[in-house]
């Protein structure tokens, strides 16, 4: 079987109970979360040989880290342990007109002090056929830009197929360089871009006017901003963008486009009602992409299992898609109404 490789920053998730703000009791529910780990704990579900790379501390809470990686099934053996602390983030849901408020606590943590030649990408590629990265982690420090980009250009170099979340945090980048300075070098090592249409403006630079305030998304303006993309970039094959159209923090409409170089495919959509965790759905999305371009016959089929897994992360709290292929699949052929199943 192929592997399928994720780099990234694992952190502890702090989070009040249900909806509460900050320590409006005194109660924080620690779990674990980031994107690149929640893609590889949805490919490890959805049964492809999943592998993950990072750096994380060799104390009690990166102990705590890995076992939980290895619960959802990925192989954590390219794992570095070193570094002094792992990074944080403390997640307020939002509810109705209150939005979720995200404060990150990264600073110094093991992959932020992390740098060229810590890992071995030789090893880490041996029998990979996928490579998947987020704009994330070239966010966090100088020295995990150098390895994103170390191992975008390894990757290629051993004929992976590299995928990019290009993710944009504005909150990250703080060491001197802008988004679009890193990734425009970054995204020109990978194949399939994954995005929504800020990030293709902040990280990349590019844009078309549109509005995604009005909360409803015109799919044609998608079109010309993928198009743009994929001219900006002649090195990629694919480009997917999510549309979400948020009503409030309880209800958002949700679909995907997926371009190529010669097609352009618009998802089902969904309205989603009373959600209970919208964190870690962007990350589903990707996943659901990458199995769907990996396993299914057809780009219509990837994209629509993509959009149906994503979907299904809202009803799931913590970062984690604690999903199967054949719960997404479901749903991808119709079944919404959420009867109990007996």
């Amino acid at each position: 079987m192929a592997r399928f490789v994720c780099f990234g920053e694992v952190m502890l998730r702090l989070k009040p109970p249900g909806a509460e703000r900050f320590l409006q009791s005194p109660v924080l529910e620690a779990t674990f979360g980031g994107g690149e780990a929640n893609v590889a704990t949805a490919l490890a579900r959805f049964g492809l040989d999943s592998a993950y790379v990072s750096v994380i501390p060799a104390n009690a809470i990166g102990d705590a880290c890995v076992g939980e990686l290895r619960r959802q099934g990925i192989d954590t053996s390219l794992v570095v342990r070193k570094g002094g602390r792992l990074g944080i983030y403390f997640l307020e849901a939002g509810a109705a007109q209150r939005p979720s408020v995200v404060v990150y606590d990264r600073a110094g943590s093991a992959i932020a002090e992390a740098k060229k030649g810590d890992i071995d990408w030789e090893r880490s590629f041996s029998g990979a056929s996928w490579f998947h990265i987020t704009g994330i982690t070239p966010a966090i420090s100088a020295g995990a830009a150098e390895l994103s980009l170390e191992a975008v250009k390894k990757a290629k170099e051993k004929g992976l197929t590299v995928s990019c979340d290009l993710n944009y945090r504005k909150n990250l980048w703080k060491y001197g360089k802008s988004a679009p300075e890193v990734m425009g070098e970054l995204v020109r090592h990978v194949d399939v871009a994954i995005a929504n249409e800020e990030d293709c403006q902040k990280a990349l630079g590019v844009s078309i006017p549109m509005d995604v305030e009005s909360g409803k998304l015109e799919t044609g303006q998608y079109r010309a901003l993928a198009e743009k993309v994929l001219a900006a970039y002649p090195n990629l094959s694919h480009v997917a963008i999510t549309l979400r159209e948020s009503r409030s923090a309880d209800e958002n409409g949700w679909s995907g486009v997926l371009a190529t170089r010669k097609d352009f495919f618009v998802s089902r959509k969904y309205d989603i009602r009373d959600i209970v965790d919208r964190v870690g759905s962007g990350d589903t999305f990707a996943a659901g992409l990458i199995y769907g371009l990996a396993s299914l016959p057809t780009a219509q089929e990837a994209l629509e299992f993509a959009v149906a897994a994503s979907c299904l992360k809202h009803s799931i709290p913590g970062d984690f898609p604690l999903l199967s292929v054949a719960e997404v699949k479901s749903l991808a052929a119709g079944s919404g109404s959420g009867r109990v199943q007996r």
